[in-house]
C-alpha cells in the first residue's frame, strides 16, 4: 500500500511508481470518482490522439513507396496465406 501526504494547500503528489502503475505520463489527466463510505477510485483518463498526430506518426519511416489499395489488399492476402489463414477473409 502507498501512503501519500496532503500538503497544507490540499495537494497530493503521486510518486513515479504509482503513476507508472496507472499508466499516467507527464501532462496527462486522471479521473477521481467519489464512492460511498469515504472511498474513491482513481484512474487514468484515456488518451485521445488527433488525426494529425496519427498521420505524422510514421513520417520519415518509410521508403517513399506509394501503394494502391489493390497492392495493399494483395500484400494482406499473401501474408494471410503464409500464416495459414487463407480463406478467412470470406467469413
Amino acid at each position: 500500500m502507498t501512503t501519500l501526504t496532503v500538503t497544507a494547500r490540499g495537494q497530493v503528489t503521486f510518486r513515479k511508481d504509482v503513476l507508472r502503475h496507472l499508466g499516467i505520463l507527464p501532462g496527462e489527466k486522471i479521473e477521481l470518482d467519489l464512492l460511498p463510505n469515504g472511498r474513491a477510485e482513481l484512474k487514468a483518463v484515456p488518451r485521445k490522439g488527433s488525426w494529425d498526430e496519427l498521420r505524422g506518426m510514421l513520417k520519415g519511416k518509410g521508403n517513399d513507396v506509394r501503394l494502391s489499395i489493390e497492392d495493399i489488399n494483395e500484400a494482406i492476402a499473401e501474408g494471410a496465406a503464409k500464416a495459414g489463414m487463407a480463406g478467412l477473409e470470406d467469413e
